[in-house]
């Protein structure tokens, strides 16, 4: 068994084909599924990916000769474009009535961009100080957006000042919430978010708070409902796929005490917000109803930043600090 701290992208292919995951939930490791020719289409950190509704897998690098590659679900390039976004980081696309469209986050450049599918900008919200909601010297370095019913855009700062920025369709600010600190309503690395449509009648917020091991849980106007506990895991965005939450872990507890210098798991929760599976990390357990320390398990992934589920439930896994490697795919089993 190769240990993580003397894992390699070439060591983690030869763990291609092994079977990861657990109880329901379980998956093939495809670990060559988006490799590509470096010297042609070179990624930096593959940062997230998101699937349209013609079944297209886009994800978003911060590698400037090609910021956006788009897949098919072979594992097939089909385009490539973009060398405007130098920290390209959150990517989110929004579904307005049957127009797709993409917001980019790129914390390097302090904005966020909407453009149409073939990256044409359309609009972009820039520092919040814009709209008075930040003093100038306030950090703003956006990490990811999420759409809300009405259209209204929610901008998480995750690596900035730790608020969520939520503005109408139309770019006008509308209200901040959070904040950094230890508080409930509180976060510490805001970096993902998304919104929770599993209670039709009541969809609500789900913010990464990547430092206190957690997800929280806001109403659509910031008002703090609940926090998710998911000790030892410094998870990475929310992604939604019917009832089931996923996320990537970019690294566990044992990485940020230093012990070791790869690290990253993928998560998954139930309806009910509980820990059902783990692919690359050890099982979930609760005892007493509290859920236990978790960790890396199998040395298969370096710092999963993202997730993208398609509709066989097949996941696309994006990591960050990964040695310019590509997406891995997971396939359901």
């Amino acid at each position: 068994m190769l240990t993580p701290s003397l894992i390699t992208p070439s060591q983690a292919r030869q763990l291609d084909g092994e079977i990861i995951g657990h109880g329901s939930h379980r998956y093939k490791v495809a670990a060559n599924w988006g490799k590509l020719d470096a010297a042609k289409f070179p990624v930096k950190n593959c940062h997230e990916m998101v699937q349209d509704k013609k079944g297209r897998l886009i994800m978003v690098t911060d590698e400037t000769k090609n910021n956006i590659l788009v897949y098919d679900r072979s594992g097939k390039l089909l385009e490539s474009w973009g060398s405007e976004y130098p920290g390209g980081h959150g990517l989110t696309l929004w579904d307005a009535n049957g127009e797709e469209f993409l917001f980019i986050c790129d914390p390097n450049l302090h904005k966020v961009v909407k453009t149409d599918l073939k990256g044409t900008m359309l609009m972009t919200i820039e520092h919040p100080s814009k709209v008075g909601a930040y003093k100038p010297e306030d950090k703003f370095l956006p990490t990811e957006t999420c759409v809300g019913p009405n259209g209204d855009i929610y901008v998480a700062d995750g690596y900035g000042s730790q608020w969520i920025l939520q503005y109408s369709s139309k770019g006008e600010f509308i209200r901040k919430f959070g904040g950094a600190g230890d508080g409930d309503e509180q976060f510490s690395t805001a970096h993902g978010i998304t919104v929770d449509y599993r209670n039709k009648a009541n969809p609500t917020l789900i913010v990464t708070s990547r430092g206190h091991n957690a997800f929280k849980r806001f109403t659509l106007d910031g008002k703090y409902l609940s926090t998710i506990f998911l000790p030892g895991a410094f998870v990475c965005r929310p992604v939604i796929k019917g009832d089931t939450l996923y996320a990537g872990v970019c690294w566990s507890r044992l990485r940020y005490l230093n012990q070791t210098p790869n690290s990253g798991f993928v998560t998954i929760l139930d309806k009910n917000d509980k820990v059902i599976s783990n692919p690359g990390g050890t099982q979930p357990e609760y005892r007493n109803g509290q859920l236990q320390l978790m960790l890396q398990a199998q040395p298969i992934f370096m710092h999963c930043h993202d997730v993208c589920v398609d509709n066989d439930e097949n996941i696309y896994v994006c990591q960050w600090n990964a040695k310019q490697t590509y997406p891995i795919k997971l396939t359901r089993v």
